[in-house]
């Protein structure tokens, strides 16, 4: 019997059963498909050897007129400048104490030292910065004292900070918090460390996960004045960060919360912080304090924030308006005659999820409608139209632009918009959304890699708290992969060579650089695999006999001497029945020419009506791609 080709669609199916996904791939795992064949995803190395308190939910680059490569990093704790691999904090100031405001206690043998400050405002997982304190409880000396801590907060009055030896830079833990190295008091000291103590207090921070039954818009930042105090500030939001350029300068804001700028020609990256763009010089008394996203709209220059305050109830967020400052201005927010300040406001909806820009426009989501938001020139400004509706999105970081495509997750399914809205096929749908951690979706995380053609989306699975299954469209191919990997944001490649990503671990990770898992020291293996669905081979009560395969794999890029994967064969009788045999070789490229040399051929026993065949590879530095493999197969009769 002559040799079979084992051919495949291209792309992994989980909706059909086996068998009628017969000529299929059914599961995979850091696989793509190019060119209609599977392989190897690249792997991942450490941007720098430093770390930022984690998770990160924003990542955003750009280059300054001094030619400077710039990349902001957002956290639920801190916001970030990275320049060549090291971070600078620039995080906003929320409030200054009065010296004297804050008093210390200590008790003897602990690290623990309680802080007194009259309606501090602050939650627990804050930042605050002492100055001018004095020596307390004998070896809790001023140097101790006088640098940056994080609370945990007793009352609307009271907290405790660890004190810890002085150092710049502390360890953390795998939730993200410090876990630096504490000095213990040798003795009781109460109401102490001097009269000049100063206390400067970092906006609040934000949650990791999503707080179930709090919902978008619930937390502290959409209640009362930015910056005013609380009986007992607690934060229900998860931190999520919206990020763009006016020019060389940057705006932020947290979602829910302040609306923040850094002037990067003048910053000393050291020391100087972004400040609410109220607070910046000429700003009108309507500037926006609070916003769900700001944006800038590139083509005519506006600032544009998202579910904000309106300019006669400044404070108030409407979760439907959005504004606009005038043309080329920052601080211009009060409409008049003579300026192109204005609002609109979304007329379907419950609150504005995010907003996408595109070549040609602004793509406005609410929690169920879509609308068009296009700069029109005088007297209007801006027009909005709504082109879709009853449509869902998961979350604010769950959509990409690629040129005027908008891609994203809704509930349930996926979704492409052309200048139409459509709902994209997905052959893995029920597999991905019958686990999915619906607690927290929100954390979906869209990432575009525009080298492969391809939009990631990184999802929490149902045991998880955080976004750590993947599935893969190659939006020009139209291919699906599935698979396991840990990432909280995504950069493209643009301005850097390789796409970058957050991790929980509290590093950034160059993707698609080299062939290992970078995460580890030294560098580990990237377990890949693909399976494909059941074949047949027998027919009737007929069986058959797999005696021999020939492999055709590739291992083109491998810096391994011998790079080698696994074919594994696997037979049985009937659709639900378990498989009865398997077996499996290795394939190991045995010498590099201009003509690849593998394995000629391996010989097998497997016997049945059916048959699966999965490649694997757990080696590091092996780079591989799967070709037509072929398989002796010879007739077995009934027995």
């Amino acid at each position: 019997m002559p040799l079979a080709k084992l051919q495949f669609r291209p792309g992994v199916n989980k909706e059909n059963t086996s068998y009628s996904n017969e000529g299929g791939w059914s599961d995979s795992d850091k696989i793509r498909f190019r060119f209609g064949f599977p392989e190897k995803i690249g792997g991942w190395t450490r941007q720098s050897d430093y770390s930022f308190l984690a998770p990160c939910r924003a990542l955003h680059s750009y280059v300054t007129l001094q030619g400077s490569l710039l990349m902001a990093v957002g956290t639920r704790f801190k916001f970030y400048i990275n320049e060549g691999g090291f971070y600078y904090d620039i995080t906003p100031i929320r409030a200054t104490t009065a010296a004297g405001d804050v008093t210390f206690g200590a008790t003897n043998t602990s690290s623990t030292i309680a802080v007194a400050d009259t309606n501090h405002g602050a939650a627990t997982g804050d930042f605050v910065t002492f100055s001018g304190a004095a020596t307390l409880g004998g070896v809790i000396t001023a140097a101790v004292l006088n640098q940056e801590y994080q609370i945990s907060v007793v009352d609307e009055n009271n907290y405790t900070i660890q004190a810890r030896t002085v150092s710049t830079i502390a360890s953390i833990t795998d939730d993200g918090v410090l876990n630096p190295t504490l000095v213990a008091a040798n003795g009781s000291d109460t109401g102490n460390g001097g009269a000049a103590v100063v206390g400067t207090y970092q906006i609040n921070s934000g949650l990791g996960v999503v707080v179930t039954g709090t919902g978008w818009g619930s937390g502290v930042w959409s209640r009362g004045t930015w910056g005013s105090s609380a009986t007992l500030t607690t934060v229900n939001n998860v931190r999520l960060w919206g990020i763009d350029n006016f020019g060389e300068d940057l705006l932020f804001n947290a979602r829910d919360g302040g609306i923040f700028y850094w002037d990067t020609s003048s910053s000393d990256y050291v020391v100087d912080r972004a400040v609410a763009l109220k607070d910046l010089f000429g700003a009108d008394p309507g500037t926006p304090t609070v916003a769900k996203q700001v944006l800038v709209s590139d083509n005519d220059r506006h600032v544009v924030v998202f579910g904000c305050d309106a300019e006669d109830n400044i404070g108030v967020q409407d979760p439907l308006l959005i504004r606009f400052s005038s043309q080329e201005s920052l601080t211009t927010w009060d409409t008049q005659v003579t300026n192109t300040a204005g609002d609109l406001r979304v007329g379907s909806g419950s609150e504005i999820i995010v907003a996408v820009e595109t070549r040609n426009q602004i793509l406005v989501f609410t929690d169920i409608s879509l609308h068009s938001m296009q700069f029109l020139g005088p007297p209007f400004t801006f027009g909005l139209a709504q082109v879709a509706e009853n449509i869902t999105i998961v979350g604010p970081s769950a959509v990409t632009a690629v040129d005027d495509k908008v891609f994203w997750m809704g509930i349930g399914d996926f979704y492409v918009y052309t200048g139409q809205t459509q709902k994209i096929p997905c052959p893995v749908r029920a597999y991905i959304f019958d686990d999915i951690n619906n607690s927290q979706i929100e954390l979906t995380v869209c990432a575009l890699n525009s080298t492969f053609s391809e939009v990631w989306w990184f999802y929490p699975s149902a045991n998880s708290n955080e976004n750590d299954r993947y599935v893969v469209f190659n939006y020009l191919e139209n291919t699906w992969a599935v698979g396991t990997l840990t990432r909280t944001a995504w950069h493209d490649r643009g301005l850097f060579n390789a796409p970058i990503a957050a991790s929980t671990d509290g590093y950034l990770y160059n993707h698609e650089t080299g062939q290992n898992d970078g995460s580890t020291n030294p560098p580990s293996a990237i377990t890949s695999y693909i399976e494909s669905s059941q074949m047949s081979i027998g027919e009737g009560n007929n069986f058959v006999f797999l005696s021999k395969l020939i492999p055709d794999l590739t291992f083109e890029n491998s810096i391994s001497d011998a790079p080698n994967a696994t074919f594994t064969l696997q037979a049985r009788n009937f659709p639900g029945g378990a498989y009865l045999q398997s077996d499996n070789s290795n394939v190991v490229q045995t010498a590099t020419t201009p003509v690849e040399q593998f394995t000629e051929q391996t010989f097998i026993r497997l016997r049945g009506r059916s048959f699966a065949l999965k490649i694997e590879s757990d080696k590091t530095d092996t780079q591989w791609r799967l070709g037509t493999p072929r398989v002796d197969i010879r007739p077995d009769g009934r027995r």
